[in-house]
């Protein structure tokens, strides 16, 4: 299942407050990648519009699979899952304060 599968999932069966797809995109601002020379490492950096800054990394165990494109796709997912705890985090306090 990929993430608009799952997002269109849990869309039908809650209705109660909740981080979205949407709001997690909506937060990044920018984004910026970095392969370190001689490696296969990748980072990627997403500015949230805050300015607050995450990172994710990926990184090939051999170089004769690295891929660019995939190494920053897969830094960015990395990257990503971190606004999902934070922004997780900011709702249950929003919600805290409601009851």
């Amino acid at each position: 299942m990929n993430e608009i599968e799952l997002e269109t999932e849990l869309k039908s069966r809650s209705k109660a407050p909740r981080v979205t797809l949407e709001h997690i995109e909506s937060v990044i601002v920018a984004e910026q990648y970095y392969v370190f020379p001689n490696s296969t490492l990748t980072v990627c950096a997403l500015t949230l519009r805050n300015g607050f800054i995450v990172t994710g990394e990926s990184a090939s165990a051999s170089a004769d699979n690295f891929d660019k494109e995939i190494g920053r796709r897969i830094a960015r997912d990395n990257a990503k899952n971190k606004i999902w705890m934070l922004e997780g985090y900011l709702l249950r306090d929003q919600l805290s304060k409601t009851t």
